[in-house]
């Protein structure tokens, strides 16, 4: 299985499926934090390379509702990014997981498929993570533990805050790994239904 791991910086998701025997490579406009395979640039320039599995992070900037007070000054960005969750849902690429906090991509392009939190995947933290699965199963619960903090939510700024902020967690990480490097055998069904406007 070949799979592309876009808006990735970290190489979370990519080592922990290249652990599992997957030929793994992440992209992001930024270098990788850890040696592996990676792609600095812009995703469109490798995301028709043949892949099997999508794993997609696009940023959340101008789509989280968090940050909807905003929203009325910033509508082609807005319409900028949503076009670019689309271009990732629509890629011709079997089995795809798109991943955002809450955001409009839930009313604007497709209902979310899942939604998890860090604490179902052994981090004691609550940050409401939702998924968009297209001929993957849903994400299961693989250490279940106590706390409910907010620590992403109250982090410091700082000029690094939007990077930590957006850090896959390693146990979602390595769940995505886990519960998707065998999927193949697994039959393909219909696509999402994604809106182009």
């Amino acid at each position: 299985m070949r799979a592309l791991v876009a808006c990735e910086y970290s190489g979370r998701v990519r080592d922990a499926l290249r652990l599992r025997g997957v030929d793994a490579m992440s992209c992001d406009l930024l270098p990788t934090e850890v040696k592996g395979p990676h792609y600095q640039g812009d995703v469109r320039d490798v995301l028709y390379d043949g892949w099997d599995l999508l794993i997609a992070h696009p940023p959340c900037t101008h789509l989280a509702v968090s940050g909807a007070r905003w929203f009325k000054h910033k509508q082609k960005e807005q319409a900028e990014a949503l076009d670019f969750v689309r271009l990732l849902l629509n890629a011709p690429i079997p089995r795809i997981a798109l991943e955002q906090p809450i955001s409009i991509v839930a009313s604007r392009i497709a209902p979310t498929t899942q939604v998890i939190h860090p604490w179902q995947f052994g981090h004691g933290e609550r940050k409401t993570t939702c998924l968009w699965l297209i001929n993957l199963p849903h994400l299961v619960p693989t250490n279940i533990v106590e706390g409910r903090e907010e620590r992403v939510h109250r982090m410091a700024p700082g000029p690094d805050r939007w990077k930590e902020r957006s850090r896959t967690f390693q146990g979602v990480a390595d769940a995505m790994a886990e519960q998707w490097s065998n999927v193949e055998q697994l039959p393909l069904m219909l696509p999402l239904a994604v809106a182009n406007g």
